[in-house]
């Protein structure tokens, strides 16, 4: 197969082979292998009644570098068929889960070296023949959707796939520590689970989401970014900063009002026990505050002004205005 004759996504980027010669005993060139993107597993219950949470997905996302992919979870040599260079978990935008929570899917690019005797192999893939997968890997956890505890333990009656007052229950997979391969299947227990056409490409590599760059972030992991994803990241801490000195700006007039108020109703109270009071309280505790102080300052002092005129002086006005010079 030349080079000619595969489509982009095919073809490795330099980044893409540099990964792939690590696990080669010499440098191979662009033109001889052959890159997929596949999505292994996801966040979603699957046929299974099983799920992966966020959290096991990032943890599979390390494991399954490097990792072998055969055909049928035949562990034979002979059944070996490609192997994963990267891996990563990216959010789908707008897309949910059956229990509504934000998607996310563990995706990964694979090679396969181009000879005479994989043609067959890679044929089936860019003809979506050989697209679905499924992976092998183990677990810590496997906990009750209903109950919260482990499934078939004291405690946990409960069967995956039954409903429970309307819940269904289903096995949230916790704290994956192996993965052991992945294979090409007829009918993967994760319906989404399978070879994609590709990713979102920016200069040659995968774009990352902002929800995956904070994701990455939360877990202290390193990120590499593009100019494109650094000014994204930019902007979104620009409007979080903006955010945060309007935020500034509220709880302050919050805080003025709050003083005003504790100084008309307890002026006995010292500034510096007022400020310590103000200091401790969250927002809403602030407006609470306000509010119950606001309606016992009505009953204690006159929200007219003064010179505020009553209808009664406002007609005999009216009645006399022709005398007004």
């Amino acid at each position: 197969m030349t080079e000619d004759k595969r489509n982009l996504n095919s073809i490795p980027t330099d980044e893409e082979l540099e990964l792939i010669n690590k696990y080669t005993r010499r440098e191979f060139k662009a033109e001889e292998v052959y890159v997929f993107s596949l999505t292994l597993c996801d966040n979603d219950i699957d046929r299974d009644f099983e799920r992966f949470t966020v959290e096991a997905l990032f943890e599979l996302e390390k494991l399954f570098v490097g990792k072998t992919g055969i055909v049928d979870h035949e562990s034979r040599s002979k059944n070996q068929t490609a192997r994963i260079f990267k891996c990563r978990v990216e959010a789908v935008e707008g897309k949910k889960t059956a229990t509504g929570d934000d998607y996310f899917r563990l995706a990964a690019r694979a090679y396969i070296p181009v000879t005479d005797g994989n043609r067959e192999t890679i044929l089936s893939i860019d003809s979506g023949i050989r697209k679905e997968v499924s992976v092998g890997c183990a677990v810590e956890e496997s906990l009750c959707s209903i109950c919260g505890k482990p499934f078939e333990s004291h405690g946990c009656n409960h069967q995956k796939g039954k409903s429970y007052d309307g819940k269904l229950c289903f096995a949230e997979l916790m704290n994956p520590y192996d993965a052991y391969e992945w294979s090409f299947v007829a009918v993967p227990a994760q319906r989404e689970a399978g070879v994609t056409k590709s990713f979102k490409k920016l200069n040659g590599r995968n774009e990352k989401t902002m929800e995956g760059i904070m994701k990455s972030l939360e877990k202290r992991k390193e990120v590499a970014l593009t100019k494109a994803e650094c000014e994204k990241l930019f902007d979104y801490i620009r409007d979080l900063e903006k955010d945060a000195k309007a935020g500034k700006e509220y709880r302050k007039s919050l805080e003025a009002e709050f003083t005003r108020l504790m100084a008309l109703l307890e002026p006995e109270i010292s500034d510096t026990a007022v400020k310590a009071a103000t200091t401790g309280l969250d927002t809403k505790s602030l407006k609470e505050f306000i509010a119950a102080f606001s309606k016992k300052a009505e009953g204690v002092f006159p929200l007219k002004p003064q010179l505020c005129k009553s209808k009664a002086a406002k007609s005999k006005i009216a009645e006399n205005r022709e005398f007004t010079i």
